[in-house]
C-alpha cells in the first residue's frame, strides 16, 4: 500500500495504490495524517491503484471523510475499480461519499 499526496494549482490530490487492510492500516493513517490536518479540506482520492479494502481501510476513508465535513470541504474519490465500487455500495459508504 502507498499513499502518494501532492498539491496542484491549489487543490491537494492523494493517489492511493496496492491493499488496504489490517496489515497496513496503521500505516494509512500515519501517511493519511496531513490530509486530516491539511488547510486545504478539498482533496481528490484517485483509487485507480487501490486492488483491496478491508473493513480497517473503509474506516480510514469515513474518517477522511468527517474530518473534510468538519473543516467545510469535500471529499472526491476517483477511479474504483469495480470490485472496489461493489464494496461501497453494499456498505453503503457511496451514499456518503462522492464517487466519480
Amino acid at each position: 500500500m502507498d499513499l502518494i499526496i501532492t498539491t496542484e494549482s491549489g487543490k491537494t490530490l492523494a493517489k492511493v495504490t496496492g491493499r488496504l487492510d489490517t496489515t497496513n492500516s496503521d500505516e494509512f493513517e500515519k501517511k493519511m495524517a496531513p490530509l486530516l490536518q491539511g488547510g486545504n479540506p478539498d482533496i481528490e482520492l484517485d483509487c485507480s491503484g487501490l486492488a483491496y479494502i478491508s473493513s480497517s481501510g473503509l474506516r480510514l476513508f469515513l474518517t477522511l471523510q468527517k474530518s473534510v465535513n468538519a473543516r467545510g470541504g469535500k471529499l472526491v474519490i476517483k477511479n474504483m475499480n469495480s470490485q472496489i465500487k461493489e464494496i461501497f455500495n453494499m456498505t453503503g459508504f457511496s451514499r456518503i461519499m462522492t464517487i466519480i
